[in-house]
């Protein structure tokens, strides 16, 4: 139990519920974009057809890469990344670092490898290019670029998510603070009293069950906004004379005593089956310094062991193809800080434990959701003698809590007709600003909100029992070819969205209790 003097409860209140008008309908749009980013991997298997398990990195390499390095200007030998694409097929890019407008920028030649090892594209390419969205995971790359950046340009979109994280970190806080009966409001959901209470209820047992996770997503989701545009160059200037290039050999690099000699790079496939087998999962990228020569190094990245929440990453002397030592994420030695940093991504996405992890984060990301959707229901309820001048922040509220789950679903099905012909890049944000437009023409047009609530809800449905069916269409794999391949992905999310459609569809025909006023409460059932 909490207690804090009268006058101290009030000021908790106010600051837990401006904190949520304030940057409420933001923090929404972040919290369910982040949601769904939990399984962005999945769902690019599954909107894009995916169905091969086998990764890139249990197929024999050395040979290739040999091959490739020779082919390849030594310029571009600096450095060497290779990860998987689309299919489990392979990138990989030979770079070196240059300065271009006063950005460090990797350039060189772009290599992609198919399932048999052969080479099907090469081309010259900055690291923008390669890193950037393919026609194949322009779904999955929207949802995540949605949620980190809200599409606006660096640092912008970084700061404001950071933005968002602190007032999310903050109504945290006060929420915590303002609960006289913590352990009991966990428990109390009143289902036949008052709709007001009921909706009171609904909101305190949904925020008390995740607070803890209110509290890890906005400090590690503020933790990513801030690092890189405000941590790194002030640590930059006061340090390293302001070169950033400098500070990341520094922090993230592998010191050593250079030496140019020419030497053919190591057993590659024997530094891949080691790492898999020391990490106990394939990699998820992989980095070559210093190509062809003595000094070379080879770093392998790789999700959490079982039972770990810190990523593993593993160094090898490329020259000898030697296990060298498990490198920390910070620093050539462990330290808190250095364990801090790697936990974070884990921490923000939930992928530390595979899909049992993820599917809690999501659960609990959704109830965030609710959280801050029905807090702005309730403060809006509460003000009812200003309910004329409010209107409009109701039938936003509703625009932006209804209306966005439906213009994501648009966004999927733009990608899964636009993908087959080879335009998903643009048509996937193309599907989401047209559901957009179309959810903000009927919030204008409503006649009340309860009709749009209706409106928007149908719309949800309907198009989220569409997408299975779209995804048959546009050439997707069946259930019966999915299971032969041992991608339950598919067949998963397939039945996700069937379920999730019909239930969105069948709570409108539930019976509800008649509230004349407000409005916002009938929406937030």
């Amino acid at each position: 139990m909490i207690r804090l003097p009268k006058d101290e409860t009030k000021t908790m209140v106010a600051v837990h519920g401006w904190s949520g008008i304030l940057l409420g309908l933001l923090l929404y749009a972040v919290v369910l974009t982040g949601t769904a980013a939990v399984f962005a991997d999945e769902i690019g298997i599954w909107s894009a057809g995916h169905v091969s398990t086998q990764s890139s990195f249990e197929r024999p390499l050395g040979d290739t890469l040999r091959k490739l390095g020779a082919e390849t200007p030594a310029k571009y030998h600096e450095g060497v990344d290779l990860y998987e694409i689309g299919d489990h097929d392979l990138g990989i890019f030979f770079h070196r670092h240059e300065m271009d407008k006063g950005e460090i920028i990797a350039r060189g030649i772009y290599y992609t490898l198919g399932k048999d090892g052969r080479v099907t594209d090469r081309r010259p390419a900055t690291d923008e290019e390669v890193y950037g969205t393919r026609n194949d995971n322009a779904l999955s790359a929207f949802l995540v670029e949605t949620h980190v950046r809200l599409h606006l340009p660096n640092p912008w979109g970084l700061l404001l998510t950071g933005i968002v994280g602190l007032s999310m970190l903050i109504a945290a806080v006060s929420g915590l603070l303002i609960h006289r009966h913590l352990f009991k409001d966990i428990f109390t959901l009143r289902r036949n009293a008052n709709p007001v209470l009921v909706n009171r209820d609904k909101h305190s047992v949904a925020g008390t069950w995740s607070l803890p996770f209110a509290f890890i997503l906005a400090f590690t989701g503020s933790f990513f906004s801030f690092f890189g545009t405000v941590g790194v160059p002030i640590v930059a200037m006061a340090a390293f004379g302001g070169n950033q290039q400098v500070l990341q050999e520094t922090v993230f690099g592998n010191p050593g005593k250079p030496d140019p000699r020419p030497t053919g790079i190591g057993n590659f496939d024997r530094i891949s089956s080691d790492a898999i087998a020391r990490a106990g999962t394939v990699p998820t990228f992989v980095a070559i310094e210093n190509f062809g020569r003595a000094d070379s190094k080879v770093t392998t990245y790789h999700s959490p062991k079982s039972g770990a929440i810190a990523p593993m990453t593993l160094l090898y002397n490329g020259a000898t193809a030697r296990f060298e030592q498990v490198k920390p994420l910070i620093g050539p030695k462990p330290s808190a800080g250095g364990t801090l940093a790697a936990i974070m991504y884990p921490l923000h996405f939930g992928n530390f434990a595979g899909m049992v992890s993820k599917a809690i984060w999501f659960g609990l990301g959704f109830a965030m959701c609710y959280v801050t959707y029905t807090g702005l229901c309730l403060w809006l309820s509460r003000r009812e003698s200003a309910s004329r001048s409010l209107a409009w922040l109701e039938r936003t509220n509703m625009i932006v809590g209804l209306g966005l789950p439906f213009a994501l679903a648009s966004s999927a099905a733009a990608f899964l007709v636009a993908m087959p012909l080879g335009t998903a890049i643009w048509w996937t944000p193309t599907g989401f600003l047209i559901g957009t437009a179309t959810t903000i023409l009927a919030g204008c047009l409503a006649p009340n909100t309860a009709w749009l609530s209706r409106a928007l809800r149908i719309g949800t449905g309907v198009m989220m029992l569409l997408l299975p069916l779209l995804r048959l269409l546009s050439g997707g794999p069946g259930w019966s070819t999915a299971i032969a391949a041992h991608q339950p992905i598919i067949v998963t999310l397939d039945i996700a969205f069937i379920v999730a459609g019909a239930w969105t569809l069948a709570e409108l025909w539930k019976p509800r209790p008649v509230v004349h006023r407000p409005m916002t409460l009938q929406a937030a059932e």
